[in-house]
């Protein structure tokens, strides 16, 4: 059978992935370097970042050239500058959201974890993380700061306005909801998450200064039974790390501590049905398994879970850089 296609094949996307780890360690290292934070003020060429960044000439243009060439810097007369995303995200104290912790995990932990990634493929066993205490700092570092992103991003796609009472059940972070306190004066905002959490979330709160519309409270996860009568509840990074029954009983207990009408955010990496799979999800499915053993579900089955839990699903949002929202109503 003669296939006909719409263009002319070429190698192009399969070296633009084959190379993309080259991209990503030097993206890792000049952040590490302090690349970024030395262009803050302006411009510079090559030697006057070799000095700026202690890192010698040669290697300042080889990480320079790298990021100008994937979109972070330009580069105009030898002299290079930040493109708006890498002010935003990756220059230090002056960022608005400074994701050098997430970069770094990703770097040395993350990027570590896959050298055994083929292991995992022809095993389909878990990965296993294996950290020392200071490992493990940098891993919640990197993974708490990812974790801020994806609030940032969820609060600029989510109009919290409407709602009074939230419910957030199981969270590994307090930012989703503290999006949701800051868009909102009138909102109160109920944690459920983790016994062990439970202190820094409270914490967190109220050095965000909203401990007066919180309250933080321990339950385990999969098995707990908040009640209410919620308007709003979040459900954020919580169900791969839940299997199938778990998730089930979760949603069954956030639908029984929602109102009638109320919304449901479900915040994660999903697997999709569509023609293209938008491949951060794809990507993060291989990250969670290969860390931890962690699912990346079918947005499908995950849907299946939210009807039978009496949650009719609405539609999905894909956050920037981040996981997809799953927006639901309580039936």
């Amino acid at each position: 059978m003669t296939v006909t296609t719409t263009r002319p094949a070429t190698p192009e996307a399969i070296v633009d992935i084959a190379i993309g780890f080259m991209g990503a360690k030097q993206l890792f290292a000049a952040s590490r370097v302090g690349l970024f934070a030395a262009l803050t003020d302006g411009p510079l060429g090559a030697d006057a970042l070799a000095a700026a960044t202690g890192v010698p000439p040669r290697q300042a243009r080889i990480l320079a050239d790298s990021m100008a060439a994937q979109g972070l810097l330009t580069r105009v007369d030898g002299r290079y500058d930040l493109e708006p995303d890498a002010r935003a995200f990756l220059t230090g104290e002056n960022a608005e959201l400074d994701l050098t912790p997430f970069l770094a995990f990703l770097g040395t932990t993350s990027y570590t974890q896959w050298l055994g990634y083929d292991a995992t493929v022809d095993s389909d066993a878990p990965g296993v993380l294996e950290l020392d205490e200071s490992g493990w700092g940098d891993f919640l570092a990197g993974v708490m700061r990812y974790n801020e992103l994806h609030a940032a991003m969820l609060g600029d796609a989510f109009d919290f306005t409407p709602y009074r009472s939230a419910l957030d059940l199981g969270g590994l972070s307090p930012a989703f909801a503290v999006e949701g306190l800051k868009a909102n004066p009138g909102l109160h905002v109920r944690f459920v998450f983790d016994p062990a959490s439970v202190d820094s979330v409270r914490e967190a709160v109220e050095a965000a200064g909203y401990g007066d519309r919180s309250t933080v409270e321990g339950a385990d996860t999969a098995t707990a039974q908040p009640g209410g009568e919620h308007d709003l509840v979040l459900v954020n990074h919580v169900i791969h790390r839940f299997d199938d029954a778990q998730n089930r009983a979760i949603f069954a207990n956030a639908r029984a501590a929602a109102a009638a009408g109320a919304t449901l955010v479900v915040l994660d990496f999903f697997l999709d049905d569509d023609p293209q799979q938008r491949k951060i999800d794809a990507l993060h499915a291989g990250e969670y398994y290969n860390i931890d053993g962690t699912v990346v579900y079918p947005e499908a089955t995950v849907r299946s879970w939210l009807e039978a839990a009496g949650w009719r699903p609405e539609r999905t949002v894909a956050l920037p850089g981040s996981p997809r929202i799953l927006l639901a109503t309580a039936v």
